[in-house]
């Protein structure tokens, strides 16, 4: 009989208002999303939109294994793209000083 050892993760998620942060216990060989899926978010946050997540700020597929102790964190999508922003920001700026 086999014995799937077990890692210790955690799977986090940032509100303006309210952060999540779950600790889980999952079979070695989860994945990023499957872990998500595991944990109680889905159900708390029904809404999320799972499209980038990463591990300790560092963005990673989805489908990336996870290892002891890794965090898994939802990320919300931009409001704005920075780039975008930024070219506005610089417009307006030559706009008031010509």
């Amino acid at each position: 009989m086999s014995h799937t050892s077990l890692i210790n993760v955690e799977v986090a998620y940032a509100l303006p208002e309210q952060q999540y942060l779950f600790a889980l216990q999952v079979p070695e060989g989860t994945t990023a999303e499957q872990a998500i899926e595991l944990s109680p978010l889905l159900k708390e946050q029904p809404d999320v939109v799972i499209n980038q997540v990463g591990i300790f700020s560092r963005p990673v597929a989805k489908d990336t294994v996870l290892r002891e102790g890794d965090r898994v964190e939802v990320y919300r999508p931009l409001k704005a793209d920075p780039r975008e922003r930024r070219r506005k920001e610089v417009e307006t700026q030559r706009a008031e000083s010509s």
